[in-house]
């Protein structure tokens, strides 16, 4: 299915084209991550990575503090504003430029990293599900807000995954909480299938498959499959082996319709990007 539609989202205050597709780079601020070279705790370590993500052609950094990998532990909100007060600090001191958003499930934290950060994009693991104050809160804020679709939570998604028909649940998830949101004034929605959670490997590959369905909804279209295990399930080795799968896999989702990497691997993603770019005749937008 071709785009027919034009996709900008508002980014503190400046229109960013994804009609050209944007990388995401991920920052992890958690000990804990299920790859273990995105933990970035010490200021040098913050500061070399968010550098980085720039440097590679990332144009969103995607900040996290809470670690939302299979049988992760629970932490409490005031641990995670703990830790993103202190990287979010480091950030934007060393890139006061750059385009954050936060990768949390909590209003509150949310509504901080907003209202006294700046943060531009509020990325929801749960899509509300995990906080009912999360809907009203970013429809107030007015940011963009990424909803994810997740069965279960990150301590059981993996227990027993099980759907009678994959994508005709996650379509109908997703019309019930893009209505949801719309009726609360919310705007600047982008839709992110969820890939690897409360998924198993034959689900993981079925929504690949179809993703362009996900057109239907005319948002914006993240994918996150970076170094996951449905490419080290399938190829062998683990997270550290997966950069090629990854790369395939996202060169394949950007032919049917995503909009927005999220990677460990900006540089790897941000030429795959090149490419498909290329032989589509797409051309980035000028400031």
């Amino acid at each position: 299915m071709k785009k027919t539609f034009t996709k900008y989202i508002n980014v503190n205050g400046r229109l960013m084209d994804l009609s050209y597709p944007q990388v995401m780079g991920i920052l992890n601020l958690t000990p804990d991550s299920f790859y273990a070279d995105s933990r970035k705790q010490s200021e040098a370590e913050i500061i070399a990575r968010a550098r980085q993500i720039c440097e590679e052609g990332g144009s969103i950094i995607d900040v996290g503090a809470y670690s939302s990998r299979s049988n992760a532990e629970h932490i409490a909100a005031g641990e995670e504003m703990e830790r993103l007060r202190k990287g979010l600090q480091i950030i934007l001191r060393e890139q006061p430029d750059a385009v954050i958003s936060v990768d949390t499930f909590r209003a509150d934290v949310a509504r901080m990293c907003v209202e006294e950060y700046g943060v531009a994009l509020i990325n929801d693991i749960s899509a509300g599900e995990m906080d009912a104050d999360m809907f009203p809160t970013v429809a107030r804020l007015g940011v963009p807000y990424i909803l994810m679709h997740m069965q279960g939570t990150p301590q059981t998604m993996q227990q027993a995954p099980h759907y009678d028909n994959l994508l005709k649940e996650i379509l109908l998830y997703f019309a019930r909480k893009v209505q949801q949101l719309r009726d609360l004034g919310a705007k600047d929605l982008i839709i992110d299938p969820g890939f690897g959670f409360g998924k198993n490997l034959e689900h993981n590959y079925e929504l690949l498959d179809k993703l362009d369905e996900f057109q239907i909804f005319e948002l914006p279209l993240l994918v996150g499959v970076s170094r996951k295990s449905m490419i080290y399930k399938l190829l062998g080795g683990g997270p550290e082996d997966a950069l090629n799968g990854t790369t395939v896999i996202n060169t394949l989702a950007l032919d049917r319709g995503a909009d927005i990497l999220r990677v460990h691997d900006v540089k790897a993603a941000t030429e795959a990007v090149q490419i498909y770019a290329a032989m589509k005749g797409l051309k980035p937008t000028e400031d």
